[in-house]
């Protein structure tokens, strides 16, 4: 066929491409692959990528669409990166155009024009400005927006325009037409510090962790295993600025959103370069315009958290992973890949140096460690002097507790107070009390659409389900026999907080965790009000454990350390051992000593054991060596396939023929377990149920899904359930 075909990937789940016609006028080839281009798709039409081009194509003529417009001058995903991505969806076996919408900014994948001059400012033109003082009668949009314009003198951003009442878009085409709208672009980027200051002198382990990274020449993989407090962060600046010098970027990627204030802050108080922000806490305006600046170059630093990892970049030359053994690098939903290994692997393609930080490291890296594919840099020691702090196990069986915890703690809490420290309690179940029960019968309130209990919030008067969403008004008597003894079991961290400012009214609490913050940057101001000082006790669920810096916490105290001891996830052991360690490392990180207590009715646990005497080095090697002798991940790799339909018998039976066509494909290494109910059978409404393959070895496995898959499509029960493939699932209960 004349011209050639486009073969587009289009956002669908549907793991193919999709021939068409290029646009009249247009070879298949002038049309670059990694541009996005605008198609009809069965009624709508999508921004997909074009991934390939063809002589001819795989339909009829006839039947041939053709692209309806080309939205690029220039990829939006440069060579390296768009191969990344189609690796990526092939080893996750997810479709690549859904693989490739994930990893653009939200207006880019509604088909917006980008600009790598930075954000758009729309101010009038000289004609406009005439317009503005006679304005057209009988268009009264586009003359209450050319009044706006001519009101905000220096011009208006998308995100200012977006804010205001009603849609600005076609009265802002317009008056772009009639040649009165101005248009100037500003950096998204704060400027750089005009000055900077000059870190810490390292010591001799952060010389040769920094000494080993900037000697690396090509690719080279580094674990970065210091302990809490020991400097990582230092270690990571100093590598930086050598990479800035040679004039190449660096990308750093943290967990969390709440990691990123402080560490930006940290970055542009030493590094005097424009430093891009890429996180899910900005809006669309701000986020395309970071990352254009990144791909632009003009960003040097790019810090973000888990998309970041397909950030465009010009001239890479560093990859950083900050927290490595944090599950937040895996999606869980959609595409559903590991940011580690994608940047681990993004690296090795282009010859830089990988570092992946953590005082708790996973055991998939320690095990990679242990094979040679990453060279393991220690830093063992806290940083200017800090000691570790002492920590101890309160043995809570037969105790009498006030508000959930032990008479030790709350003395100790007094004492650290009375000596002007700070104190953090760390317990990860928000809500005032996990459940709400009838005094009389027992009665205790279902969430109607998950096998789960209602949680109570207190202080919204509601009882909500932190699974599904579903929230309800807090009965004043139990539905089943009328009693009104209605009272709370158990601790959560609302409930903590209310307990803490009776106990001390004088003293400012500040709680930290989900529903605290949900205000648009609500957890900034209240992470800064605590490393400021001026609140004296904290209380917080896991969002406090990551990686803060409070340089006041003289005491941590662990609420409750026996949730993930007995868990069913192989899991979870490793961690609850990496919370306990990374809240424990809040304590004393300045000159003076810290404490850490943890409550626990097991006392005797060998976990708490080995964290108690700071050895989570040899804990770690201990649970390698059991996964070992039972062939689980690191040793071996999994994929899950998981169900969910709203009749449990549907989901069970798609998964039954499924493992039937498993088994006739006959690849041998390749087990299959299921179906089975997941650890919570009923979510949403829906119930849930999966089958986990396992094999010694990833070949068999992917031969087995490459093909599966293809089955899988064709099943008369497949229309009828949700369903998902996980490959290396952190979550397989």
């Amino acid at each position: 066929m004349a011209g050639g075909v486009l073969r587009v990937a289009v956002p669908t789940p549907l793991r193919k491409l999709f021939d068409y016609r290029p646009p009249d006028g247009r070879a298949a080839t002038d049309v670059a692959i990694g541009t996005r281009v605008r198609v009809p798709f069965g009624r709508r039409h999508l921004v997909g990528i074009v991934a390939a081009h063809a002589g001819h194509a795989e339909v009829e003529g006839g039947r041939l669409k053709s692209v309806q417009e080309v939205l690029d001058d220039v990829p939006v995903f440069p060579p390296e990166l768009f191969e990344l991505i189609d690796w990526a969806a092939g080893y996750y076996h997810h479709s690549l155009g859904e693989a490739l919408s994930t990893a653009l900014p939200a207006l880019l994948r509604r088909g917006e024009a980008g600009d790598a001059r930075g954000e758009a400012i729309y101010g009038l033109s000289a004609t406009g400005r005439a317009a503005a003082a006679d304005p057209p009668a009988r268009a009264p949009r586009q003359a209450a927006l050319l009044a706006r314009l001519a009101e905000a003198g220096e011009g208006l951003s998308r995100a200012q325009l977006d804010a205001e009442e009603g849609d600005w878009a076609g009265p802002l085409r317009a008056l772009r037409d009639k040649g009165w709208l101005a248009v100037t672009h500003r950096s998204c980027l704060p400027p750089p510090a005009a000055s900077t200051v000059d870190g810490p002198e390292p010591n001799g382990e952060q010389h040769a962790a920094i000494a080993a990274i900037t000697a690396a020449h090509g690719y080279q993989g580094f674990l970065l295993d210091g302990v809490t407090g020991s400097g990582k962060t230092e270690v990571y600046l100093r590598a930086i600025g050598a990479v800035l010098a040679q004039d190449r970027q660096a990308l750093v990627l943290v967990p969390e959103i709440g990691l990123t204030p402080q560490l930006v802050e940290r970055f542009r108080a030493r590094l005097a370069v424009p430093i891009a922000v890429l996180h899910s806490g900005l809006n669309d305006s701000e986020r395309l315009c970071a990352w254009q600046q990144a791909a632009s170059g003009e960003a040097r630093v790019v810090i973000g958290t888990r998309s970041a990892a397909f950030t465009p970049l010009p001239a890479p030359g560093l990859f950083i992973l900050d927290e490595e053994h944090d599950a937040s690098f895996k999606q869980q939903d959609g595409f559903r890949y590991s940011a580690r290994d994608v940047l681990l692997l993004r690296g090795r393609r282009l010859g830089l140096p990988v570092v992946l930080g953590s005082a708790t490291p996973s055991l998939e890296s320690l095990h990679n460690v242990a094979r040679g594919r990453l060279t393991r840099l220690r830093l063992s020691v806290r940083a200017g002097g800090a000691r570790a702090p002492r920590m101890r196990l309160l043995d809570m069986r037969a105790r009498t507790l006030r508000g959930g915890l032990a008479p030790l703690l709350w003395e100790s809490i007094e004492k650290h107070l009375g000596e002007d420290g700070q104190v953090l309690l760390f317990l990860n179940r928000r809500g005032y009390a996990p459940v709400l029960s009838c005094h009389d019968c027992g009665w205790l309130p279902p969430c109607p659409r998950c096998d789960a209990h209602l949680v109570v919030h207190q202080r919204d008067n509601r009882l909500r389900c932190h699974h599904c969403g579903h929230e309800q008004a807090l009965p004043r008597a139990c539905p089943d026999c009328g009693s009104e003894r209605l009272q709370p079991l158990g601790q959560g961290t609302e409930r903590l907080e209310q307990e803490l400012r009776k106990r001390f009214p004088d003293q400012t609490v500040l709680r930290i965790d989900r529903d605290s913050t949900r205000r648009k940057g609500a957890l900034h101001e209240a992470l800064e009000e605590a490393r400021s000082g001026r609140a004296r006790l904290l209380v917080g669920t896991q969002m406090l454990a990551k990686g803060h810096h409070f340089p006041d916490v003289t005491l941590v105290g662990i609420v409750d350390a026996d949730g993930g001891l007995f868990g069913a996830d192989f899991r979870a052991p490793e961690r609850m051992a990496q919370q306990i360690v990374q809240v424990a490392g809040r304590a004393g990180r300045a000159t003076r000593l810290g404490e850490v207590l943890i409550q626990t009715h097991s006392p005797e646990h060998p976990l708490l054991q080995s964290l108690i005497g700071n050895d989570y080095a040899r804990l770690a090697e201990a649970l390698l060596a059991e996964r070992g002798a039972a062939m689980l991940p690191p040793f071996s790799a999994f994929a899950l396939l998981r169900a969910e339909a709203h009749d449990s018998h549907i989901a069970q039976n798609f998964l039954r023929s499924a493992k039937r066509e498993a088994d006739r494909l006959g690849i041998a290494g390749v087990s299959i377990l299921g179906p089975a109910p997941a650890a919570m059978t009923r979510r949403a409404g829906r119930h849930r149920f999966q089958l986990l393959l396992q094999s010694t070895d990833r070949a068999p496995l992917h031969r087995l899904l490459d093909a599966w898959l293809k089955r899988l499509d064709s099943l008369p029960s497949m229309r009828k359930v949700r369903w998902s493939l996980d490959v290396d699932p952190i979550e397989v209960s």
